[in-house]
């Protein structure tokens, strides 16, 4: 007989000895803590349950008839409590897809992304994740079954779409990375998007500065001298005269536009400006590589430089120019509502919530499903500009023309909520009252 079936038979003995003496309260215990030695989790998760229902009073097999209330709510409780006992362990034993079945419901999504973030950690650069390395050794299936359970977990169940990206990144490329954004980030709500969008971004941005100073390097042109100069795109193009109508390309023209348009989501100066760097890269391709894009970006690299660069303080009042043209031609042309949102987007970034409100309400009306922007929450919502600009006047007038009563409720409840609020931020600010002499 090996160890093991001895090991066995004498918990069996133990179990029936200790429910015989001290009752089945302490036999579940005693069961317990030898699953959890021999590590057995997912047998450990199905005697917590057990073990919940009869502590409840309710049958230990089968269906359980109906239940009060009061008692299924704790019933939940409980199993919430075994799923957060056996998922942990599960996930440091690096058993990831099996320790998010337990944790989906039990455990918040930040609380799973720190520990794939620890996962992930010794495993990125012994794949060259980090180092930006593309292909992992064949010879180490069980590390890749890992990272690829991180993925998936991370970046297509949603728990940490930019380590995800990261992962992708190393492992599978650029091309894949993109896609897989498409795929399962472009539809989270713009918050969640934008670290991972932060992700492309300045890995292209990288990529496109390293390809870019090895080209100069290779024709003998001096570069920038120092290591912040040597990284910008712009400085970059400035050592080596701008390169107009230069035929070298030093990225994947297909991924540059895809990421200019990804970089709309972000909001960080720091990513802004690495998408304004890639924008100046764009308008300097030659015209017969680029593809068209649609309106107002039809011209990807030159919209996307004054998107960027207003957002970053430079030339402002030229941008707003350009986006405020081309969503009142598309009014006139009945083409999209993505020139308006392009509009809307900007004002609101600028600090320019009245403007944006009334670019907003010229806005066309959407078809059967929102535009991507609003889908995504990227743009503010009428009541919102209203409440930041004070600006109810217009908003209830359109109300009123459109038919719109719900809308009009919210401005009467928001505008309530805004005027209380204040009220109770100066009284509390208020200095108190002098003291009697």
């Amino acid at each position: 007989m090996t160890d093991a079936s001895q090991d066995s038979m004498d918990i069996f003995t133990d179990l029936a000895a200790v429910a015989a003496t001290q009752g089945t309260a302490a036999m579940f215990d005693t069961l317990a803590a030898s699953l959890k030695d021999r590590r057995r989790w997912h047998a450990l998760f199905d005697l917590r349950l057990l073990q919940a229902r009869v502590a409840l009073g309710l049958p230990a097999t089968g269906d359980m008839g109906d239940v009060p209330t009061a008692i299924r709510d704790q019933l939940d409780e409980l199993s919430l409590t075994a799923c957060r006992e056996v998922g942990w362990p599960l996930l440091d034993e690096g058993q990831v897809a099996a320790g998010w079945m337990y944790l989906r419901a039990a455990a918040t999504p930040a609380e799973v992304a720190n520990k794939l973030a620890a996962l992930a950690a010794p495993l990125a650069p012994a794949k060259g994740v980090v180092a930006g390395g593309m292909d992992a050794p064949a010879d180490d299936e069980a590390c890749a079954a890992r990272l690829q359970e991180i993925v998936h977990v991370s970046l297509w169940e949603g728990v940490d779409p930019a380590l995800g990206l990261q992962l992708v990144l190393g492992t599978q490329g650029t091309c894949n990375a993109i896609t897989a954004y498409e795929q399962a980030v472009s539809r989270l709500p713009a918050r969640q998007q934008e670290p991972a969008a932060g992700v492309l971004v300045n890995h292209l941005h990288s990529e496109v500065a390293r390809a870019l100073a090895a080209d100069l390097a290779g024709r003998g042109i001096a570069l920038p001298d120092t290591a912040a100069a040597a990284a910008s795109i712009p400085a970059l193009l400035a050592a080596g005269g701008g390169l107009v109508d230069d035929p070298s390309i030093h990225v994947d023209v297909s991924h540059l536009q895809s990421v200019l348009r990804i970089a709309r989501v972000c909001t960080a100066s720091a990513v802004v400006h690495a998408a304004w760097e890639l924008a100046c890269y764009a308008c300097r391709l030659p015209r017969d590589v680029v593809y068209p894009g649609e309106p107002p970006f039809a011209d990807v690299g030159a919209a996307s430089r004054l998107f960027y660069a207003a957002q970053l303080g430079q030339d402002v009042d030229r941008a707003v120019g350009y986006f405020r043209g081309e969503a009142a031609r598309a009014r006139i042309e009945e083409s999209g509502t993505l020139p308006a949102d392009a509009l809307v987007l900007l004002l609101t970034r600028l600090g320019r919530p009245e403007e944006a409100l009334h670019a907003a309400l010229e806005r066309p009306a959407d078809g059967p499903m929102p535009s991507v922007m609003q889908a995504s929450g990227m743009l503010p919502s009428l009541v919102e500009l209203a409440a930041t600009s004070k600006a109810w006047g217009p908003l209830r007038d359109a109300c009123r023309s459109r038919g719109d009563e719900i809308t009009f409720a919210a401005t009467l409840a928001a505008e309530h909520h805004q005027s209380r609020y204040h009220g109770l931020l100066q009284s509390v600010q208020m200095p108190p009252p002098p003291l009697p002499s």
